[in-house]
């Protein structure tokens, strides 16, 4: 049963919008988040980046299954951008999963099956008013605050980058996300494909996200926010490397 968890085939879906939001701590107090096997991904040589990513996803499903047989989710992730060298000396961008949730009970079940994810649920509302739109969990405590149709957006006040371009690099989908098993030395890796992924700068008029409290990190620093929308995407199968001992 637990190599099914291993991300046993591929999967795809359809992101109908992903928002990321990039926040930045000194690296550390991220460095006790990862394995050994894994180093962060830093900035300047002091900055390190925790993706909270907001996914709207339809037709989810085994990869070459039919659409009507895929499901549509809301999807968040918290993820440490991360590097990896792998058996053969290559070195890989990626993230390293701190928490997953969904709004739906189906997804938790299935996704904690075949992957490590760690999946709750959660309730998870969304409304639009005029330009202003919200995404926020009274179970999961987090509100974010979205002012749209905006032309010109400016980099959030303190970010640690000086223009879009040089925040465009940690704004993701990053091509791995990793996985490690310490009972077995092992690490698992999943390569994401996307197509046609233009993140669009987005301007953020509130965000709190109470978790980075629940894993003491208080004081999180918004980097840059971007939106994709309507992209097609899958996920390889996994594929599990034995750490040297």
């Amino acid at each position: 049963m637990n190599s099914l968890k291993n991300h046993p085939f591929a999967v795809e879906a359809f992101f109908e919008s992903s928002v990321v939001l990039t926040y930045a701590f000194p690296k550390e107090e991220l460095e006790p988040l990862i394995p050994e096997c894994l180093e962060l991904d830093v900035f300047d040589d002091k900055w390190a980046f925790v993706a909270v990513a907001m996914v709207q996803t339809s037709g989810l499903r085994p990869k070459g299954f039919p659409k009507f047989m895929g499901n549509d989710f809301f999807l968040i992730g918290y993820r440490v951008f991360v590097r990896y060298r792998n058996k053969v000396g290559k070195r890989l961008r990626g993230l390293y999963i701190l928490k997953s949730e969904t709004d739906k009970k189906k997804m938790e079940l299935l996704g904690n099956l075949f992957t490590h994810y760690n999946y709750t649920t959660t309730d998870i509302q969304q409304h639009t008013e005029q330009n202003n739109r919200t995404i926020h969990s009274i179970h999961s405590q987090f509100e974010l605050q979205i002012l749209e149709n905006q032309d010109e957006v400016s980099l959030p006040n303190g970010s640690p980058f000086s223009e879009w371009k040089e925040a465009r690099r940690f704004a993701g989908p990053l091509p791995f996300t990793f996985t490690y098993n310490p009972t077995d030395k092992t690490i698992l890796i999943i390569e994401g494909v996307r197509q046609h992924w233009e993140p669009k700068p987005i301007h953020i008029l509130k965000h709190q996200f109470e978790f980075f409290k629940s894993i003491n990190l208080n004081e999180p620093l918004l980097s840059s926010a971007f939106e994709v929308t309507n992209v097609p995407y899958y996920w390889k199968k996994g594929k599990l490397e034995k750490l040297n001992p």
